[in-house]
């Protein structure tokens, strides 16, 4: 069976089972109503193209210069229980297929974030989150009501309150959430519209980890911290237990706000890891004492104790009844290798939503943004020298330049629980690379959710 037709029969598949799931749901679980259990499913097929573009050389992790194609499918079952008051347990099965073009390389701003690095495009069912949550209340707090959601059973919680969260599941779920560009199943497609590209956020392949997170949350702002594991290899499947060696820690605040009644919000977000990533400086002080695979960030590292840090700076405003505003800012040290996410250093990213509600459609809608990202010194040197991240490297760096990328969209739900979007990037400098491209990314999602 070709690599087409099996993601086209999973998606068949798994979308009339979660058909089948919706038509039969008559408890309350869909209810603004306390219940015991919660159940929802999602499944999003991307199908992506580029054509042919400039390419005077290329490496090992280029982007291919020719016509190239792939489709990527993922299905997620969310379910959750409700043990105690305020206390629930969740669980995601979920199934993930495909490489992502070039097999998800070339890019730092890489194109579809539904695909990670995995290194082959089938895969065994895996467990993506399995954590438990407990709220306690905080004095003077009232009970608010939260509806049944992804994650989230329907019931009664503080509205000023402490949350722990332990377990499996992404700090991306928590950190770094922004209204209009967090989704690649229903918003920007790109990595770093998903997530702020300079918060190297500890992660395994797939982007999921084990750790703890702690929330203090009040009724217009919240502060919230976690501690993570970091993977023994860069973007590495396998995460490393010796937290005393290895670690990745990330405090976050932010609140809302409103100017004229339009609401908004912004949030600071702050890392530290420590984890075996080797310094650029340091590889390349090796490779020219032709020490071999120096220059190689793939390759597993000693316990050196050098550690990243960043910040991050994440916005959004509406400007009217059917416009907002968003931003991202980010920022790190930019010495020691980019470990588990993308091989940013500096980034900032604004752009723009328009609500179907204008053109009377308003369950669908527009997003429009731009991405600029850079990288330091050492790093440019590092790529220059023939280094290699887990993700980029074209055998050299010699006219380096800010990657830029715009992205368009156009979200389109065309049944209660399915949705259809083309979208559009156009990639100025892939990889930092002014010898190479620009590159047109044409990609159509095909989204279900129940």
């Amino acid at each position: 069976m070709s690599v087409f037709k099996y993601h086209i029969t999973v998606l068949f598949i798994i979308t009339c089972a979660g058909t089948l799931m919706a038509d039969n749901d008559s408890g309350p679980a869909n209810r603004d109503s306390s219940s015991r259990f919660t159940i929802h499913f999602q499944t999003t097929a991307i199908d992506q193209y580029h054509g042919k573009f400039r390419s005077p050389y290329s490496g090992a992790n280029s982007l291919m210069d020719t016509n190239e194609q792939d489709m990527s499918v993922t299905a997620t079952l969310f379910m959750g229980m409700r043990l105690w008051r305020y206390g629930a347990f969740y669980c995601d099965p979920e199934l993930a297929e495909g490489s992502g073009l070039s097999g998800a390389r070339g890019l730092a701003g890489f194109t579809n974030a539904e695909v990670y690095r995995v290194g082959k495009p089938f895969t065994l069912p895996y467990i993506a989150r399995a954590y438990y949550q407990q709220h306690i209340a905080l004095p003077g707090s009232r009970d608010t009501m939260l509806a049944d959601d992804v994650n989230q059973v329907a019931q009664p919680v503080p509205d000023r309150r402490l949350t722990f969260s332990a377990g499996k599941f992404s700090l991306a779920d928590f950190f770094d959430r922004n209204p209009y560009a967090n989704d690649p199943r229903s918003q920007f497609m790109n990595w770093v519209l998903m997530n702020n590209g300079a918060w190297d956020y500890p992660a395994n392949t797939r982007g999921y980890d084990y750790g703890m997170v702690v929330q203090l949350i009040e009724r217009r702002w919240y502060v919230q911290a976690s501690g993570a594991l970091e993977p023994y290899m860069a973007n590495g499947p396998i995460l490393d237990p010796n937290f005393t060696k290895t670690f990745g820690l990330t405090f976050e605040s932010g609140c809302t706000y409103n100017i004229k009644g339009k609401q908004g919000g912004i949030a600071l977000l702050l890392y530290l890891n420590q984890n075996r990533g080797g310094v650029y400086s340091e590889a390349v002080q090796m490779a020219q004492q032709g020490i071999p695979d120096a220059l190689n960030v793939d390759n597993l590292t000693a316990y050196n104790g050098n550690k990243k840090y960043g910040i991050g700076i994440n916005w959004n405003q509406k400007v009217s009844e059917y416009i907002a505003l968003f931003a991202r800012l980010g920022w790190n040290d930019g010495q020691n290798a980019t470990w588990a996410y993308t091989p940013v250093d500096r980034t900032i990213t604004p752009g723009v939503n328009i609500d179907g509600a204008l053109w009377h459609r308003k369950t669908d809608n527009i997003g429009l943004a731009c991405i600029v990202n850079g990288i330091s010194a050492n790093h440019i040197a590092f790529l220059n020298a023939g280094g290699y991240d887990f993700m980029i490297g074209d055998g050299k760096l010699t006219n380096y330049a800010p990657e830029t990328i715009m992205e368009c969209y156009y979200n389109w739900q065309f049944h209660p629980h399915l949705f259809l979007a083309p979208d559009f990037q156009y990639v100025i400098n892939p990889a930092y690379n002014a010898d190479r491209g620009p590159v047109a990314v044409y990609s159509l999602r095909v989204h279900a959710e129940f």
